[in-house]
């Protein structure tokens, strides 16, 4: 079944989502009110480092499955299903803010001129669908029948194509019979087992898949920092709990935090519906106030070797909140530069992809270098926060040639504490014995 349907907003969901689906041979019309982002599309400039996504996107414009426009109307009354697809970013009190959601209803409601599927893709508190609901009520101006479906997103920055094209499972949420069918058959192609729930339950989802993965990634964090002392090893606890099938080993690798578009802003937004209605989430309020805190060991541990960073030149690898992705959205590379600079420091640094995304938000307030080791020359001590693959095959001895110091703080756990001790480094790690060999 061919079918013709929006997509609201370009960012990670909607600009996958819609390329995802015009390759499957769908009419995909992607709304943005961004015009430059739009003109950039048409141009095949993307938005977003993603891989693969580029071929497809550049793929199904020329064939015509895929359209980018900047007029909503277009992509509400030349679509039979309407995805919502823009972002939902924390409000001043940690919760949702739907202000573009509700500009995209606004819409749907003044142009409906058929029977539509409002799919809401975007990530929502419990409740929204029926907010949705009777917004387009409330304001359509033509007497249309529409139904509102939850169809929550389980994207990976960095593995998105992927992840669409593959997904462990398809989220449906309605009680529309007519809408549920249109989906199934929309879905068909991805053969993946279909979930249907109700809207509330299927809004719920989306958030307790987020704040659960969230909470393992603290939860191994804080053993770790028991492990650093204790003596213990924390990838070998992981490895010991992570083989049991209850838990798995997903998820349980100790580092400087999470961050990106998603973990930070859905355990708030989880935590903040909770208290909405009346109930106190401990559990993972704590998760937020344990990343927090990770996100600065790295700095704190530099801190024990160099008590005065005062105009003392420190190396960052890497920038996003991840590899594979120039998202830097919560990523901890911010809180480390920050704290760095807030100490005096002055601060080289490089990601593969992300150098364009971080002049965005440092300025000239620190110094982008060309590659790693052009970072790494004539400073005092390297700090690893985002593991790419060139900075866990790094040339040691180049780099230890290369340092005034022999100072190496990996917040991925990129290296074997043994082997740097051969080399000759000052190692810190997360979650394993310290490497002093001064």
């Amino acid at each position: 079944m061919k079918v013709k349907l929006s997509v609201f907003g370009t960012g990670y969901v909607g600009l996958v989502s819609g390329a995802c689906f015009a390759e499957l041979g769908h009419e995909v019309i992607c709304v943005d009110i961004d015009e430059e982002k739009i003109e950039g599309l048409r141009n095949g400039v993307m938005p977003i480092y993603e891989d693969g996504l580029k071929e497809i996107v550049d793929r199904n414009y020329a064939n015509g499955n895929l359209k980018f426009t900047t007029l909503p109307a277009e992509g509400v009354t030349e679509s039979d299903i309407i995805f919502i697809a823009v972002g939902t970013p924390s409000d001043n009190e940690g919760g949702a803010d739907l202000s573009a959601v509700e500009a995209v209803v606004e819409s749907i409601a003044e142009n409906i001129n058929d029977y539509k599927i409002v799919v809401d893709k975007s990530t929502v508190p419990v409740g929204t669908g029926d907010w949705v609901e009777e917004m387009i009520e409330e304001q359509k101006e033509a007497d249309y029948e529409f139904d509102v479906v939850s169809c929550p997103e389980f994207l990976r920055e960095g593995t998105a194509v992927d992840d669409t094209m593959n997904p462990d499972r398809v989220v449906i949420g309605t009680e529309s019979e007519k809408a549920a069918e249109v989906m199934d058959e929309l879905h068909q192609d991805f053969e993946a087992p279909i979930l249907h729930t109700d809207r509330y339950s299927a809004e719920i989802i989306k958030y307790a898949a987020n704040a659960f993965l969230a909470t393992k990634i603290s939860f191994i964090n804080e053993i770790a920092n028991i492990c650093e002392r204790t003596g213990g090893n924390v990838q070998e606890v992981a490895k010991g709990i992570g083989s049991d099938h209850r838990i798995s080993d997903k998820f349980l690798r100790a580092g400087v935090g999470f961050g990106g578009a998603c973990f930070p802003k859905d355990t708030k937004a989880i935590v903040s519906t909770a208290a909405e209605h009346g109930y106190d989430f401990k559990i993972v309020d704590s998760t937020v106030e344990v990343n927090e805190a990770q996100k600065k060991t790295l700095v704190n541990k530099l801190r024990q070797e160099m008590s005065d960073l005062e105009d003392k030149k420190i190396a960052v690898l890497g920038l996003s909140f991840k590899p594979n992705t120039d998202d830097m959205r919560e990523a901890p590379s911010r809180t480390v530069v920050k704290q760095l600079l807030d100490d005096g420091a002055e601060v080289k640094a490089y990601d593969p992809v992300a150098m364009e995304e971080a002049e965005k938000i440092f300025g000239d307030s620190i110094e982008y270098s060309e590659d790693a080791y052009d970072a790494i020359d004539d400073t005092e001590a390297v700090i690893l926060v985002t593991e790419w693959d060139e900075f866990q095959n790094l040339d040691l001895d180049r780099v230890k040639e290369l340092l005034n110091n022999s100072l190496f703080i990996d917040g991925r756990n990129c290296y074997e504490p043994e082997k740097m001790k051969e080399q000759g480094f000052t190692y810190y790690s997360v979650g394993r014995k310290a490497i002093n060999v001064k």
